[in-house]
C-alpha cells in the first residue's frame, strides 16, 4: 500500500495542514543493503541504520522515489547527517528502549527511508510531507527545512514518521476488533476530509480531519496523535467540566468514542507485539 500523509491544502491565501493518504499495491520490498561506498555520510547509515536494523536510507535524488507529477528538491549534503541523528533520537530510541521494542522495531521497520529536501508539491495544489509504500519504504520531505528548536517542524516530522510506522502496524495486524464500529458515521472520503475543521473532526471522534477519510487513516493518526502531541489528553481525552454549550457537549461526546479507540490501540499493540505505547510516549514526552 502507498500512504501519503502530511498534506498542506492551500485555498487561495489560506494554508492549512492536514493528512493525505493513498494506495500503489505495484510498490514491491526494496532490497536492504546497500553498495559499498567509502562516502563519510554512507559509511554513517552502513553503520548505525543498516548494520543495525536493515534499513537503507537514500538521500541522492532518485527519480524512482516521486511520482512524475511532483515536484521535489533533493536534501542538502550537510543536513543528511543532523536527520539521521533525528530520527535514532525521536524514532529509534524510544521504541528499542521499551519491553520488547527493540523486537518489534526490528520486525517493522520498513526496509527504506527516501529523505527529500523540500516538501512535495502536488499537481492538485496540495504538498506532501511524507509517504508510506507497501510497509517497505517511508519518504520524509522537509530535511532542509531541520531545526530541532523549532516545535512545528518537529510535530511535523513526527506526525509523519509515527503515522507511516503505524500503518505497518495494521497491515501487519489489521484494525482492532470493532473499530470501524466506533464512530462509523462520522467518516468522510478521500476526497472531502478537507471540508472538516479540527472541532468538527473531534466533535466526530476523530484526532484530526484527515482520520475521517478511511478507517485505517484513523487508525495511523490516532497512534500518531498518543505518541507526540504533548496536549493529547486534555485535547481528546479527557471531558470538560461543566458544559454550558452544545458544543462543548460535543467534543464530550467525540472524546467518549476516542476513548474507545484509544484503549482499543492500547490492547492492540500489547496483544500483538508486546509494546506499551505508552511507555514509548513517555520516552518521547521527555525528549520534547
Amino acid at each position: 500500500m502507498h500512504t501519503k500523509i502530511k498534506s498542506i491544502l492551500i485555498i487561495g491565501a489560506l494554508l492549512s495542514l492536514t493528512t493525505s493518504c493513498f494506495q500503489d499495491e505495484s510498490v514491491s520490498a526494496p532490497v536492504k543493503t546497500n553498495p559499498v561506498s567509502d562516502d563519510p555520510i554512507d559509511i554513517y547509515i552502513q553503520t548505525n541504520f543498516i548494520d543495525k536494523y536493515g534499513v537503507a536510507v537514500r538521500y541522492r535524488y532518485v527519480d524512482r522515489y516521486v511520482d512524475q507529477n511532483k515536484r521535489v528538491t533533493p536534501p542538502k549534503r550537510e543536513l543528511v547527517e543532523p536527520m539521521l541523528d533525528f530520527l535514532t533520537d525521536f524514532w529509534v530510541d524510544p521504541f528499542i528502549n521499551v519491553p520488547n521494542g527493540r523486537k518489534f522495531f526490528e520486525d517493522y521497520v520498513p526496509a527504506e527511508v527516501i529523505f527529500i529536501g523540500s516538501t512535495i508539491y502536488n499537481a492538485d495544489g496540495t504538498v506532501t510531507l511524507g509517504t508510506a509504500d507497501a510497509g517497505a519504504r517511508i519518504t520524509l520531505s522537509e530535511v532542509n527545512d531541520i531545526d530541532i528548536t523549532n516545535k512545528n517542524w518537529i510535530f511535523r516530522q513526527l506526525g509523519t514518521i509515527y503515522h507511516e510506522f503505524a500503518h505497518i502496524m495494521h497491515q501487519r495486524n489489521n484494525l482492532p476488533p470493532s473499530w470501524q464500529e466506533i464512530s462509523p458515521q462520522g467518516y468522510t472520503s478521500l476526497g472531502s476530509w478537507y471540508n472538516l475543521t479540527d472541532e468538527e473532526a473531534l466533535q466526530r471522534g476523530f484526532v484530526s480531519p484527515y482520520g475521517t477519510s478511511t478507517f485505517n487513516e484513523d487508525f495511523a493518526e490516532v497512534v500518531a496523535f498518543i505518541l507526540y502531541k504533548p496536549d493529547f489528553y486534555e485535547r481528546y481525552i479527557n471531558d470538560e467540566v461543566g458544559c454550558t454549550t452544545s458544543d462543548c457537549d460535543l467534543r464530550n461526546e467525540g472524546r467518549a468514542k476516542l476513548r474507545r479507540k484509544y484503549n482499543a490501540i492500547l490492547s492492540h499493540y500489547q496483544q500483538y507485539v508486546g509494546v506499551d505505547l505508552l511507555e514509548v510516549r513517555a520516552i518521547i514526552q521527555a525528549k520534547l
